[in-house]
């Protein structure tokens, strides 16, 4: 069990971050950020092929250009209620440590450059996931990232999608 009482991340460190752009996406009525690196491109929602007893947050697989790709709904996967799928609903396509795995979200709003002043800690609230995952919050004026370490998320072991030696 990981000590709560240390404040700082192990996974912020300076050079990782210095000018690091994220694509930012919403979920429910938090915003996030992933490292742009890591997104292939950006899809609408279009109907997934399920696959039998597959977790419920795997919405299923599609096909992308004779690729054949998992997709995750990150609400599901969250518990951040009842997905509604409409006009905004988009597939991040991911390439993590060669894999690519699609990604559900409300919507993605812009690409933000953040700088290592921008990005703090992320503090131990007992959240809705890990703060395995997280990088740090990351502030712009008013408006504040939850930053995602998508290759930790995406290779855990609960996700099952990626070796964790891939990522």
């Amino acid at each position: 069990m990981q000590e709560s009482t240390s404040h700082t991340s192990t996974h912020v460190s300076g050079n990782e971050i210095a000018g690091h752009e994220y694509l930012a996406f919403t979920l429910g009525s938090e915003e996030y950020g992933i490292d742009i690196l890591k997104v292939q491109e950006i899809r609408g929602y279009e109907a997934v092929t399920r696959i039998a007893n597959a977790p419920a947050f795997i919405k299923g697989v599609i096909n992308l250009r004779g690729i054949i790709i998992p997709v995750v709904d990150m609400r599901i996967k969250f518990n951040l209620g009842e997905p509604v799928y409409d006009q905004f609903t988009v597939v991040i396509i991911l390439n993590i440590g060669g894999r690519i795995v699609g990604m559900v979200v409300d919507s993605v709003s812009d690409v933000t450059t953040l700088t290592p002043e921008q990005v703090k800690p992320a503090p131990e609230m007992g959240s809705a996931f890990s703060t395995d995952y997280l990088i740090g919050l990351g502030t712009i004026d008013e408006r504040m990232l939850i930053l995602v370490d998508i290759d930790r998320l995406m290779s855990s072991a609960e996700m099952g999608l990626i070796d964790a030696q891939a990522a």
